[in-house]
C-alpha cells in the first residue's frame, strides 16, 4: 500500500472519529414514560467496563452465517449509533459504493452485508447512522431493552438491519447469528449492560377528576364572591364587612355544622344502646 493510500486511509478514520461525537449523542439516546416511572436509555454514555457504551471497540461488530441450502457465505459488519471504523479485517468487495468505495469500504455506513457469491464478495449497504430509529423492544416491559433500526437504499431496494440490545448488567454477549426478513431486511440480536434503562420514579401530577372538580368548585365560589364583594361596594354604596355577600349565612356555617354534628352524634349514640341493650330500659 503506498504512502499516499495510507494518508487517504488515516484520513478518513480521522474524518469519521470527528463525525462519531456529534452522532452518537443524538441518535441513540431514547427515554420512555410507563407506570409513573421514566426509562433513560443513553447506549452511547460511558459504563463501568465499558467507556463507550455499546459501541464496540473494534470498531464494528461482525456476523458470519453459512448458508447449508447454497453453500454461500454471509457476513455482515456494523456498528451502531455511528459509522464503522476499520483497524483491522475490512470488509473486500467488487465496488462497495455505496459505503465508501473499494478502497474505503465500510466506513462510510453503519451497516454492511457481504455474500459470498461463486468466489466474489457482493456488498450491499443496510443502513446509515442518520437513518437510524430507537423503540422498545417491548412496550409493555421497558427495562428489556431498546431496538435500534437503521435502513439504507441499494439495487435490491429498502434494506435495513434491527438489532435488539437487552439488558444485561452482567456483561456482554455479542451477536453470533442473524435472521432474514423479505428480501434485504436483517435482524439479530445482543445482551449489553447498555441496553439497561436508568429508571427514575415520578410522581402524577395530574389532579384526577376529584381533583379538577375540587379546583372548578372553588373557582366558582371565588368568582362568587368577587363580583357579590364588588356589586355591593359600587352600586349598592355597602361598606365594611357587611360587603361580602350573605354575610350572615356564612358566618352561621360553624353553628350549623356544630349542631349537625351533635344532632348525628346523639343519633349514633342512641343506636348504640338500642342494638347493645335491645328494649330494656337503663336503670
Amino acid at each position: 500500500m503506498g504512502a499516499k493510500t495510507m494518508l487517504g486511509v488515516y484520513w478518513w478514520v480521522v474524518v469519521i472519529l470527528m463525525v462519531q461525537f456529534s452522532l452518537g449523542a443524538s441518535l441513540c439516546g431514547f427515554e420512555v414514560q410507563h407506570q409513573n416511572k421514566l426509562y433513560k436509555f443513553r447506549l452511547t454514555s460511558p459504563l463501568k467496563n465499558y467507556p463507550h457504551g455499546v459501541l464496540s471497540e473494534d470498531g464494528f461488530y461482525k456476523i458470519s452465517q453459512n448458508n447449508s441450502e447454497s453453500g454461500s457465505e454471509t457476513k455482515i459488519w456494523f456498528q451502531l449509533c455511528e459509522q464503522m471504523v476499520f483497524n483491522h479485517d475490512p470488509p473486500k468487495c467488487i465496488s462497495c459504493q455505496t459505503c465508501g468505495g473499494p478502497l474505503h469500504c465500510g466506513l462510510t455506513c453503519s451497516a454492511l452485508i457481504v455474500k459470498n457469491v461463486a468466489g466474489y464478495h457482493i456488498c450491499d449497504t443496510l443502513g446509515y447512522a442518520t437513518n437510524s430509529n430507537v423503540s422498545l423492544i417491548d412496550p409493555k416491559s421497558p427495562g428489556k431493552g431498546v431496538k435500534l433500526n437503521m435502513s439504507a437504499s441499494n439495487a435490491d431496494g429498502d434494506c435495513s438491519l434491527s438489532i435488539s440490545v437487552q439488558c444485561n448488567a452482567n456483561g456482554v454477549q455479542a451477536p453470533t447469528s442473524m435472521s432474514k426478513s423479505g428480501k434485504c431486511n436483517y435482524i439479530t440480536t445482543m445482551m449489553h449492560p447498555a441496553g439497561c434503562p436508568v429508571v427514575t420514579h415520578i410522581g402524577n401530577n395530574g389532579f384526577g377528576w376529584i381533583g379538577t372538580l375540587l379546583i372548578l368548585l372553588v373557582c366558582i365560589f371565588a368568582s362568587y364572591l368577587l363580583i357579590g364583594m364588588v356589586y355591593r361596594f359600587f352600586v349598592l354604596g355597602i361598606h365594611g364587612k357587611e360587603v361580602f355577600p350573605n354575610l350572615d349565612m356564612w358566618l352561621s356555617i360553624p353553628r350549623r355544622f356544630q349542631t349537625g354534628l351533635e344532632y348525628t352524634s346523639s343519633r349514633v349514640v342512641g343506636a348504640f344502646y338500642r342494638i347493645r341493650y335491645g328494649s330494656y330500659t337503663r336503670v
